[in-house]
């Protein structure tokens, strides 16, 4: 299955991360958030015009801007 955005999977869909096409900053904050290859994430809650969302990753829920969860490029489960 081809990878796609983190932000166009639906509310309560899991996924799995396949990759960050991000760098710098960016990129080492989700990786610091546990945004890592093979992870599983579910997406939780979208505020009322869609961003940011939350999602649960490892145990704990984050919250990501759309222009982050972008770069988030995950496969369905």
């Amino acid at each position: 299955m081809k990878p796609i955005p983190l932000s166009k999977i639906p509310m309560g869909t899991p996924a799995r991360v396949s990759a960050l096409t991000c760098s710098g900053a960016e990129r080492k904050r989700l990786l610091d958030l546990g945004v890592v290859d093979g992870t599983e994430i579910h997406p939780l809650y979208a505020s009322p015009f869609g961003n940011p969302c939350a999602y649960l990753v490892r145990g704990a829920v984050i919250a990501l801007r759309r222009d982050v969860s972008d770069n988030v490029l995950v496969t369905l489960i």
